[in-house]
């Protein structure tokens, strides 16, 4: 005669009771419970007889919990920070990636043909020879007026090469310090020559003269100083030149020089006085 046998599951034969281990859980918790009782009572006793130690150690327990509550709190979000930097950093690759296949699958676009330039287009766009003085100089006495302040520059330059000067430049510009004009003048002395470009009704006045006065000697060493102007000089500037020799060239004088009527400014510099402050050459 067979008996049937109910199979034990794994689960039935786990939840199976055991004398021995019920009996020392029992046992530590009440070895647990008798410790914090003794803790417990020593903590009362010890509040009772000394109070201030009891505040002081219980604001150090505090003070411990917190920290170590801080510290977690400060790893979890380093640990936060790192995976979004991760996070950042994958999602950068992929864009880089993305962005890489699609620059590699755009078409490229067609290069233009090159086209051979023709042989008369350098003489078209070529710019004037230095030293030309047909090619900037203006046609009339009213021309300098019309120039912008680097063609005047350069129209002034142009007189000075015509009138038989060597080494001549033009640097005028941002940090000039009053020089626009360097030039050796035929009897070998250095010409420093600055230019005003005024209007009739606006004439160089003495300020100018003096920022001139205070560089054209002692730092370009000029042995012939002059400030050419399109339109007249105040009195006061006139009278600054006159004490500092300083050779002041005016519209009229400026046209003058043009036509070859009139004296150059190293020739206007013989019946200048010369400034007492400038520096032996």
């Amino acid at each position: 005669m067979t008996i049937p046998v109910r199979r034990v599951r794994r689960g039935e034969r786990g939840r199976r009771f055991d004398l021995r281990t019920t009996a020392m859980f029992f046992v530590l918790l009440a070895i647990i419970w008798c410790v914090f009782a003794f803790l417990a009572r020593t903590a009362v006793g010890i509040v009772e007889r000394r109070p201030l130690w009891a505040a002081v150690l219980a604001m150090l327990g505090l003070a411990t919990a917190l920290r170590c509550r801080s510290r977690r709190r400060r790893s979890s979000a380093g640990r936060y920070a790192r995976r979004a930097a991760r996070a950042l950093e994958e999602a950068a690759e992929q864009a880089s990636a993305s962005s890489g296949e699609d620059l590699l699958r755009a078409p490229r676009p067609a290069r233009p043909a090159l086209v051979p330039p023709r042989p008369d287009a350098a003489q078209e766009t070529a710019p004037p020879e230095p030293g030309r003085a047909e090619d900037t100089l203006p046609l009339d006495d009213g021309g300098y007026s019309e120039l912008d302040p680097d063609g005047f520059e350069q129209a002034v330059a142009e007189l000075c090469v015509r009138d038989d000067c060597r080494d001549v430049e033009v640097v005028g510009g941002a940090g000039d310090l009053g020089a626009d004009v360097l030039a050796i003048a035929p009897d070998g002395r250095r010409v420093v020559i600055q230019c005003k470009q005024y209007g009739d009704g606006n004439k160089v006045g003495s300020q100018d003269m003096q920022r001139f006065g205070g560089t054209c000697f002692t730092i370009h060493e000029a042995e012939v100083a002059a400030v050419v102007t399109t339109s007249d000089f105040t009195a006061p500037a006139l009278e600054y030149a006159r004490q500092c020799g300083i050779v002041c060239v005016n519209g009229d004088e400026l046209a003058a020089w043009h036509r070859g009527a009139g004296p150059s400014p190293w020739h206007r510099a013989d019946d200048t006085e010369p400034c007492p402050a400038r520096p032996p050459s």
